[in-house]
């Protein structure tokens, strides 16, 4: 079966933020901009650190600083070299987890451990993407300073300084900014931080709310992205009650079309999840101990809860850098293709870098990990060598749940490309389903649920190559097999597989 309809471009989308209309030829960047590394000035280091000067400071303790730390390794620039300054407890690790099989329940075999110290470890940067587990071990040892639960405070751009919580002073030589974002979060005045109301950006976070989910019967989830459909997969696990609400008119409409969005509806439907939608949060509700116990919405109706988590965006981290080329348009800091702000010596990577999308001649700002890692490859590639060639990225966003064992069925979706233009839609969700977004007779996104591993690969060739495709033929299509062999037909010889 095949539907077709039109469909609006990720402007500011489910963590990819790019207007249409910021063309790159817009930027404007002092002449020092484009200097090179080996024209800059740094302050070299011993081992030890014996002083507050570091050659390279890496602010942000995520999956971007982790993989930079890798890419500093590889050059053999780490060891007394480098210090990565974090406002979290522990070394970088892979965040999407957080979302997903960390919160499984324990009789689901949930991918962490009872103790807290330890419920990370097997998510250390560099596993997400198979390779070396970077252990709090594995920093000394690769002689990379650590300064934990200190965040950066302060920033004199002049004199090279950062200013910690605690008070240290580091002078660097050059600053990679790999901040992220901070969960955005309800007003206090209704209800935003009581007790029993839940955000996730961090192992405290998710450990906060497993301990919720242990004692709680009904689940509101508010928000109907990414995290509210993961969180809510991951409830049903636990057989709570749980709702979903949400303002919009279908589940993550910032990419799903309208027929999309209801096949995995009617699948958390069947897993015991409602849904409230067009609905906006008038309040959140407290009883006499001032724990939650209701959700009040703006139409007048009251959901009961003991649990309520908010999953209503990010905002990228840019403070205290505001004054390094704030992107005022998608948020974050603005970089070039090195992903070098407009300040010598001074980048930004991962969500926080508002940066080119060359493919699409514009200007981006991606909120996934995929991103993280390819971002801070990049950036750290092009400080230490000569390579200047541009950042060259593919959108790409996928989620994975249901996973927890004893479930009827797990849900696995990849999308890569530009969801602009007109939409085909070939299957029926049982088993796959797919969705082709096509522009000016150029295939432009794809979105496949289900697929086998053969067919997931296709899906970047086919995005990154644009082929022109028959749409009518696309429509016909009896299968997502015979679909995707129609698209794979109509790639350049060269990008055939």
């Amino acid at each position: 079966m095949a539907t077709i309809s039109n469909s609006l471009p990720l402007k500011h989308g489910i963590s990819l933020w790019c207007p249409q209309h910021a063309s790159l030829n817009r930027i404007r960047f002092p002449s020092s901009f484009g200097s090179s590394a080996s024209t800059r000035r740094y302050s070299v280091v011993s081992c030890a650190f014996a002083n507050e000067n570091r050659e390279y400071v890496i602010v942000g303790g995520g999956n971007a600083a982790g993989y930079a730390a890798r890419t500093f390794v590889e050059h053999g620039m780490a060891d007394g070299k480098l210090c990565i300054v974090t406002k979290e407890a522990f070394a970088p690790y892979e965040r999407p987890a957080l979302t997903k099989a960390y919160l499984f329940p324990l009789d689901k075999k949930p991918a962490r451990l009872p103790n807290l110290v330890s419920n990370i470890a097997g998510f250390h940067t560099c596993v997400g993407s198979g390779g070396e587990r970077q252990t709090p071990d594995w920093y000394k040892e690769k002689g990379i300073e650590m300064l934990y639960e200190d965040p950066v405070t302060g920033v004199d751009i002049e004199k090279q300084t950062l200013t910690t919580n605690s008070g240290k002073l580091l002078k660097y030589g050059s600053l990679i900014i790999a901040t992220g974002c901070t969960a955005s979060r309800l007003p206090d005045k209704i209800g935003g931080n009581l007790p029993g109301v839940h955000y996730i950006r961090d192992v405290a976070d998710a450990d906060s709310l497993i301990s919720s989910l242990g004692k709680a019967r009904k689940v509101v989830v508010v928000g109907g992205g990414y995290i509210g459909m993961e969180v809510a997969a991951a409830t049903a696990g636990w057989k709570l009650d749980t709702t979903i609400v949400f303002p919009e008119d279908h589940l993550l409409p910032r990419l799903f079309t309208p027929s999309l969005a209801r096949r995995y509806e009617e699948f958390y439907q069947e897993n015991g999840v409602k849904f409230v939608k067009g609905a906006s949060i008038k309040n959140i509700e407290a009883g006499s101990d001032g724990q939650v116990t209701a959700v009040k919405l703006e139409n007048g109706s009251t959901l009961e809860a003991d649990t309520v988590i908010i999953g209503i965006g990010a905002k990228p981290a840019v403070s205290p850098f505001e004054s390094v080329s704030i992107n005022t348009t998608v948020g974050g800091i603005q970089v070039d293709g090195q992903f070098r702000t407009s300040v010598p010596g001074v980048f930004a990577i991962g969500d926080v870098a508002a940066f080119p999308l060359k493919m699409y001649n514009r200007i981006a700002r991606v909120e996934h990990v995929d991103h993280a890692r390819r971002s801070a490859q990049h950036c750290v590639n092009a400080l230490l060598t000569a390579k200047t060639h541009l950042y060259d990225y593919l959108p790409y966003f996928y989620s994975r749940v249901f996973e927890y064992e004893g479930s009827p069925r797990k849900i696995w979706w990849q999308f890569f490309g530009d969801n602009v233009g007109e939409t085909v839609e070939i299957g029926n969700f049982d088993p796959k389903i797919a969705t082709f977004w096509i522009d000016s007779g150029k295939l432009k996104g794809v979105l496949l649920e289900s697929g086998s591993p053969e067919e997931f690969q296709l899906l970047p060739k086919l995005a990154r190559s644009q082929p022109h495709i028959d749409i009518a033929k696309l429509q016909k299509a009896s299968s997502v097999e015979e679909a995707l062999q129609l698209a794979r037909a109509s790639l350049p010889a060269g990008a055939a597989v």
